[in-house]
C-alpha cells in the first residue's frame, strides 16, 4: 500500500496554508471556519481525510449549524468515521463552554427592561434542552438581575414546581421581584392550564410577601410567550 495514503492527515503534515492552527495565530481567529475550529479542537483527520474535511462532514449533518451541533451526544458523534470517544467528548465540552459562556455573559449585564430581555438572557440557558426546567429571576428595585435559580427539572411534558422554596430563596436575596421562566421542549408556546394555574399562585403568594411577578415567559428554540404581555398578570 501506498505509504503516504496509509499515514493519518495530521495537521503538521498539512500544506502551511492549509494548516488551522498556523491559520489563527497569523490571522486571527475570525478568520476561520466552523469547520478550521472544530479541525484545530480534533487535531487529525482520517486515512482518507483530513481533520477540516471531516469536520465539515459532521457539520454537514447537523445542518452547518452550531446550535444544531451542540445537541449531539457523544455517541451521536462517533457515529462519523474517524471520531473516537476522545474527539467525540472534546467537541461536545468545548461546545458546552461556548453555550455557558454565553449564558453567564448575559446574566453580568442584564436589566430586565422587556420580555424580549428575558428571551435574550434564558434562550441559551433553556431553549434547546430535551427536557423541561422551571427557572425563577430574581431582581433588584432596578429591575437588574440578582440571580438566577433553577427551581425544577423535569420530563419532556413537565416538572413539579416549589413555590415555597423560590419565595425563600427571594427572600435569602432580597429581591423585590420576580420573572418565572420555562421551556417547552415540543416547540409549542401555547400556555397549558397547569402553566396558568400555576402563574397565579405564584402571583398570590408574591402579593403576601411584597415580592412582584413580573412575567412569566415560556421560552422555545426561537421564541417565546409572555404572560404580561399577553395580560394574563
Amino acid at each position: 500500500m501506498d505509504s503516504v495514503k496509509s499515514t493519518s492527515f495530521t495537521i503538521k503534515n498539512w500544506a502551511e496554508e492549509d494548516r488551522p492552527r498556523e491559520k489563527l495565530l497569523q490571522k486571527g481567529r475570525e478568520f476561520l471556519s466552523n469547520a478550521e475550529l472544530l479541525a484545530i479542537l480534533i487535531g487529525s483527520g482520517s486515512r482518507n481525510e483530513t481533520a477540516v474535511e471531516l469536520c465539515q462532514k459532521i457539520l454537514g449533518k447537523a445542518g452547518n449549524n452550531l446550535n444544531e451541533l451542540g445537541r449531539l451526544s457523544v455517541k451521536d458523534l462517533m457515529e462519523n468515521k474517524g471520531i473516537g470517544q476522545a474527539k467525540a467528548l472534546t467537541i461536545v465540552a468545548a461546545l458546552e463552554l461556548g453555550r455557558r459562556r454565553r449564558a453567564e455573559e448575559a446574566l453580568e449585564k442584564k436589566k430586565i427592561s422587556s420580555s424580549s430581555s428575558v428571551f435574550e438572557l434564558m434562550q441559551p440557558v433553556i431553549g434547546e434542552l430535551p427536557h423541561e426546567e422551571f427557572h425563577v429571576i430574581y431582581l433588584n428595585n432596578s429591575n437588574k438581575v440578582i440571580d438566577r435559580y433553577a427551581l425544577s427539572k423535569g420530563g419532556i411534558t413537565g416538572t413539579l414546581v416549589d413555590i415555597r422554596l423560590a419565595f425563600k430563596q427571594a427572600l435569602h436575596l432580597g429581591a423585590t421581584a420576580t420573572i418565572l421562566v420555562h421551556n417547552h421542549p415540543s416547540g409549542n408556546l401555547n400556555p397549558s392550564a397547569a402553566d396558568k394555574q400555576l402563574t397565579q399562585k405564584f402571583k398570590t403568594a408574591g402579593e403576601s410577601l411584597d415580592i412582584k411577578v413580573l412575567d412569566h415567559i415560556i421560552i422555545t428554540e426561537k421564541s417565546y410567550y409572555s404572560f404580561a404581555d399577553e395580560g394574563l398578570l
